[in-house]
């Protein structure tokens, strides 16, 4: 029984050590067993920060980096893309509709001719690279890496039910936008114009591989 007693005081004292008296005033911070991260190191705008040497909290961009969106010279051209062509707008090059359907082929906005449509579709394999080799495959086969951890469902676009044919451009100008299924949407990652240009450079893959597929 006094190990009992002893231990119920000790308890008592541990919570009165830790939580103190009902309408106790601290000078000091209190003891938080759980903070919930109510203080945490960060940097405040147009503060000082002792962190760095030149007690300057804010910090100049990294070399050579810009705004996402934007060239130096703000043109409209491919790598240098206004913030608005994020989306927002209607009409077949914002939306992939073309009334209630799915429209094919690449928009007029693109401006496309026979001697700058290289660079659409360099830019092209450039975004797709970047946000759609990761599961479809650097060929567009559907075996990226995320393949390798088990995730389903993963499109294999050189097939079929991918080709224009059967999956007009408009469709998948929504899908890289919006998502479906698994995959998540894309339009607040990738410019209007990008999207576009991965849709060029998925077409170039299919036509490769159907000319390997007829050649074998």
């Amino acid at each position: 029984m006094r190990y009992f007693f002893l231990v119920y005081a000790i308890i008592a004292v541990l919570v009165v050590g830790i939580f103190g008296f009902r309408g106790q005033k601290f000078s000091k911070p209190p003891i938080r067993i759980f903070p919930d991260m109510d203080e945490q190191d960060k940097l405040r705008a147009q503060k000082p920060d002792p962190f760095f040497a030149d007690g300057h909290g804010g910090r100049l961009p990294v070399t050579e980096t810009q705004p996402r969106g934007f060239n130096e010279e703000g043109l409209n051209v491919i790598g240098g893309i206004p913030e608005y062509e994020f989306g927002g707008q209607t009409g077949y090059y914002f939306s992939g509709h073309v009334g209630d359907y799915f429209g094919t082929g690449m928009p007029e906005e693109l401006s496309l001719t026979e001697e700058n449509a290289h660079e659409l579709i360099k830019r092209g394999q450039e975004r797709f690279g970047i946000y759609c080799a990761v599961c479809h495959g650097s060929s567009g086969n559907g075996q990226g890496i995320t393949s390798q951890y088990g995730v389903p469902g993963i499109a294999n676009l050189l097939g079929d039910p991918y080709k224009s044919a059967t999956y007009p451009d408009g469709r998948m100008f929504e899908v890289i936008t919006h998502g479906k299924g698994q995959m998540g949407p894309y339009g607040a990652n990738v410019p209007v114009r990008d999207r576009w240009a991965i849709i060029a450079y998925v077409r170039t893959l299919q036509a490769a591989n159907e000319s390997k597929t007829s050649a074998q």
